[in-house]
């Protein structure tokens, strides 16, 4: 056969001819190929993504039914609310935490009390509503002397209900870690308590992180239920806005794209943290 036939004169060989080829070239040639087919893959998903959104926005455009006018005036008003939602979020994600800790290190414990205690606290918040929870906070407890500010009620709320889903995610976090941890810390002399802080607890919170961070974006989005006891998020100023002006549609549509565009970036920020923790685990 001619060296044409066989691809061209020797040092001209098609580059995904790998029959003479040595294995660090194959390995390069293969890295190659996989990200070009992954900048390929991106730029049709955001390819896709500006038409579908492109066309939804010219159809909304051309309705009629949309006033511009509008979400220019009160656009601004509504996005003011955004601080508030994101404050709110992240103090409550912070209280959560601690209660999902005591939850779980209560779910853990071989004292029947503690034991019935942190189960009651899960079964009880699991079993209700949040927005029953938030508005129960906020106005019943006044009645027995307990009276807390819209944003106290708001972040108590939301902290103890996500405190409870949390619970089970560190007591499964916690009994993750490998026990020849626990009894090579325990075979040093380390007490119960120093194993459990210094040996399991950092274990198990790194374990978790992403279902934090899962939690997290949750949060962020039930953050609108405090709007009905009178915090000033987005959700409470698209709803006045839109109420007093009668125009809920944009007011309503204003809002979910807040809500959408911040689950997004926080999707985006959770993505890039759990692909930073699997490669330090493997450095590890």
């Amino acid at each position: 056969m001619s060296e044409a036939a066989r691809g061209g004169p020797a040092g001209a060989r098609n580059e995904y001819d790998l029959t003479l080829a040595r294995p660090e070239d194959i390995v390069r040639r293969v890295a190659v190929h996989r990200a070009r087919s992954r900048r390929r893959f991106r730029t049709i998903f955001l390819l896709t993504w500006l038409v579908l959104v492109g066309a939804l926005v010219i159809a909304l455009a051309q309705s009629g039914k949309v006033d511009p006018a509008f979400i220019g005036k009160w656009g601004p008003f509504i996005l003011g609310g955004i601080p508030v939602t994101l404050f709110v979020s992240v103090v409550s994600i912070i209280f959560a935490v601690v209660f999902a800790l005591f939850g779980a290190l209560g779910r853990l414990s071989g004292n029947p009390t503690i034991y019935a205690i942190a189960t009651l606290y899960v079964s009880l918040v699991r079993g209700t509503p949040l927005i029953v929870q938030i508005i129960f906070v906020y106005l019943a407890l006044p009645q027995f002397g307990i009276v807390l500010d819209p944003l106290t009620s708001g972040i108590f709320a939301l902290s103890f209900n996500y405190g409870a889903y949390l619970t089970e995610i560190f007591r499964a976090g916690v009994e993750a870690v490998p026990r020849g941890q626990r009894e090579a810390a325990a075979a040093l002399g380390m007490q119960e308590r120093s194993i459990m802080r210094r040996v399991i607890l950092p274990q198990a919170i790194r374990i978790v992180t992403p279902a934090i961070g899962n939690d997290f974006i949750s949060m962020t989005k039930d953050s609108a239920l405090v709007s009905y006891v009178t915090i000033e998020e987005v959700f409470w100023r698209a709803n006045n806005a839109g109420t007093q002006t009668f125009r809920n549609f944009e007011a309503l549509m204003i809002a979910a794209v807040v809500y959408w565009v911040m689950t997004i970036v926080l999707s985006f920020g959770q993505e890039r943290l759990e692909k930073r923790m699997a490669q330090s685990d493997v450095r590890v």
